[in-house]
């Protein structure tokens, strides 16, 4: 009401309008109001049109045609932005913004324009100038009218959504809009200079500090004080020269006044709101940013505490599960290599050890394969060795079957390659255990050999031969051919999946050949560097060098089971020895007398073995230590190499093993003592 009450008058004392808003206020209650709200509303504004255009006077047709048109605009433009700007209407997107200009306002009012002068140029016809005089000046008026009105009213209706968009504090607000009206008053007041562009600056500084529905506000500020001073007489505008166009004599000259009004703050229009959603999304972005930032730093330090626990885990599983293994291996040892023992107990006791040790090999597959791609360790392999330590777990179920087995190395005498022995074993031993476990008749054939600048290792079976629907999930983990109840053969279906993870580590790949009842065969196709050839040694003696008295070893150890399966074993090649249950003990007995190889487990109470190491180290003493921990992973042998230990073994320990340790570090003294001497 108050708008149609403003046009009114302004048309009665000047002859014309400077901005039409009854049009955008309509446009936003559709927008905004529910249905039945909105109509009422739009029947009160249809009928306060009709009112005033009774008390304005217009003829005839008009009387009707204003009101139907205004409110079509209002029609029009709501219809285009749900249509257009989605059912949102945020208009803090700059795009939507954009659309709602350009798709939803300006065509309504080109389409009201073009009735509306169409009407009055077929009944009062006038001359192309006037013509397109009358639609520059309704299309002004009528578009600024909804682009003020219509997208300020949108903004306050949804304020919440501009909370914090704002970086000046309230003082600063009010005193950057009471600046902008300031100027806005004194350029539009004074009629001596054209200083019209002076409100741009103060706007502008507002868009960029304030939010859209303050920068909205300021905008629709400044376009009434503006106007209603250009109505009045005042302002830059009145100095415009205008032009003395004959065809234009029928047109009020307030009214060509007003047109370059009206395109000065539709300029103002078209950037200050623009601008201010720009930087109000770029301050959105860089808070969603922030967040986000804080967010993924935040799901980092999880991560990381998460595979730091996870590395813990496994390490404790790794030595908690090696030493009963190495309880179970050790006396299995001791057991099958007492004199006098009947035959059938001794071979029990080895199918123990060899049990022991393929459940070993499983429990190293399942925490590696748990433990994802940690960094491989190269070091100078023989092949050979390689392949017979990965065939060793099948070796029962090969001679159980009544299998062949047929191994060729096609490599050089004494060759080596770099290579990571755990990973390629790893790989070979699943593809070995596979052949074996799916082959009923014939054998199993392996083969080493080069193929150009790499090495293929070739695992062939006579077996079942391989189902091409089988193929697809070979590898994939915890999948198996057959899953029943009644199932032929057991496993935990994560060999092939270890094998193909470490081949792709190695950089190498896996080929796959057979049919069904035609065998299989798996060839490792990895680039193994050549390293130096194996020197040409003398075989490892199977007694303990004699040096003419017995070697004095200390076993240090917190579990009493590893101790004795220790102290047995060494008891048996003449040693003598000597306990400790930690660290504190160790390094009492190195100062108290001389030992000639001290066994060191790494994780004890009081004082680990590490520290043991540095401080037996630390005191002088040179005598050879030897890590024998359940801690096996590669970095734990890096460790305790960097605390000072000679070697490592892994537990569980062998009378193998730990004969060729105790030999090792004999010859290793008596070398030093000669070149001393």
């Amino acid at each position: 009401m108050t708008s149609l009450a403003v046009g009114f008058w302004s048309a009665r004392e000047f002859g014309s309008v400077a901005v039409w808003l009854s049009n955008g206020i309509m446009a936003a209650a559709l927008l905004q109001l529910h249905r039945r709200e909105a109509i009422g509303v739009l029947l009160a504004c249809f009928a306060a049109n009709l009112l005033n255009n009774v008390f304005r006077g217009d003829p005839g047709i008009f009387l009707w045609l204003n009101a139907v048109l205004n409110m079509g605009v209002a029609v029009i433009t709501a219809v285009l932005a749900r249509r257009f700007c989605g059912a949102a209407l945020d208009m803090r997107r700059p795009h939507r913004l954009i659309r709602f200009t350009l798709l939803a306002a300006l065509p309504a009012v080109v389409a009201s324009a073009a009735v509306a002068l169409g009407v009055m140029h077929a009944l009062n016809p006038m001359t192309p100038t006037l013509l397109l005089f009358f639609i520059q000046t309704y299309v002004s008026v009528e578009f600024l009218g909804v682009m003020l009105i219509t997208p300020p009213l949108l903004m306050f209706a949804r304020a919440y959504r501009f909370r914090g968009m704002s970086r000046a504090s309230p003082r600063e607000a009010a005193m950057l809009i009471a600046f902008s009206l300031a100027v806005t008053l004194l350029t539009f007041w004074q009629t001596s200079a054209p200083l019209q562009f002076l409100t741009m600056m103060p706007l502008l500084l507002i868009a960029l500090r304030l939010s859209p529905p303050t920068t909205a506000g300021a905008v629709l500020a400044t376009a009434i004080l503006a106007g209603a001073l250009t109505l009045t007489g005042h302002g830059p505008v009145h100095l415009t020269r205008l032009s003395t166009d004959p065809a234009l004599a029928g047109a009020p000259e307030m009214m060509q006044r007003l047109f370059i009004l009206n395109l000065f703050l539709t300029c103002i229009v078209i950037t200050a709101l623009p601008i201010s959603t720009v930087v109000t999304e770029r301050r959105r972005l860089e808070s969603r940013l922030r967040a986000r930032t804080l967010a993924a730093q935040d799901a980092r330090r999880r991560a990381e505490h998460a595979a730091e626990a996870r590395g813990r885990f496994l390490a404790l599983m790794s030595h908690e599960m090696r030493t009963p293994l190495n309880g179970v291996a050790g006396f299995a040892d001791l057991l099958a290599a007492r004199p006098g023992l009947d035959p059938e107990a001794v071979r029990q006791a080895r199918q123990i050890r060899r049990s022991s040790d393929g459940l070993l090999m499983l429990v190293e597959d399942i925490l590696d394969f748990a433990r994802g791609d940690a960094t491989l360790s190269p070091e100078p392999v023989a092949l050979a060795e390689v392949v017979d330590d990965a065939l060793k777990p099948s070796l029962d179920a090969l001679e159980a079957k009544g299998l062949s087995l047929r191994i060729e190395t096609l490599l050089a005498p004494g060759a080596r390659h770099m290579a990571d022995r755990r990973v390629l074993r790893q790989a070979l031993h699943a593809l070995i255990s596979n052949a074996v476990k799916f082959t009923d008749r014939g054998g199993v054939e392996i083969t080493v050999r080069e193929r150009g600048d790499r090495i293929a290792l070739r695992v062939a079976d006579t077996g079942r031969g391989l189902d091409p629907a089988e193929r697809d999930r070979l590898f994939q983990a915890f999948e198996q051919a057959d899953v029943t109840l009644c199932r032929a053969h057991e496993g935990a279906g994560m060999g092939l999946a270890l094998a193909s993870r470490n081949v792709a580590r190695m950089g190498g790949t896996i080929e796959v050949e057979g049919g069904e009842g035609r065998g299989a065969a798996f060839t490792l196709v990895l680039p193994l560097a050549r390293a130096a050839d194996a020197a040409r040694t003398e075989p490892v003696a199977e007694t303990v060098p004699d040096s003419g008295r017995a070697p004095r070893v200390l076993v240090v150890d917190d579990h009493p089971v590893n101790r004795e399966v220790a102290r047995v074993m060494l008891e048996a090649f003449g040693c003598e020895v000597a306990e400790a249950v930690d660290g504190v003990e160790a390094v009492a007995a190195v100062d108290a007398e001389a030992f000639d190889l001290i066994l060191m487990d790494v994780r004890m109470p009081r004082m680990d073995g590490l520290d043991a190491t540095r401080a037996v180290r630390a005191a002088g003493a040179r005598t050879p230590i030897v890590a024998m921990t359940a801690d096996a992973m590669p970095e734990d042998v890096a460790r305790c190499l960097a605390s000072g230990m000679d070697a490592h073994m892994a537990k569980p320990i062998s009378q193998a093993g730990l004969l060729r340790v105790l030999t090792q570090a004999l010859t290793a003294e008596g070398d030093a003592a000669s070149r001393a001497a």
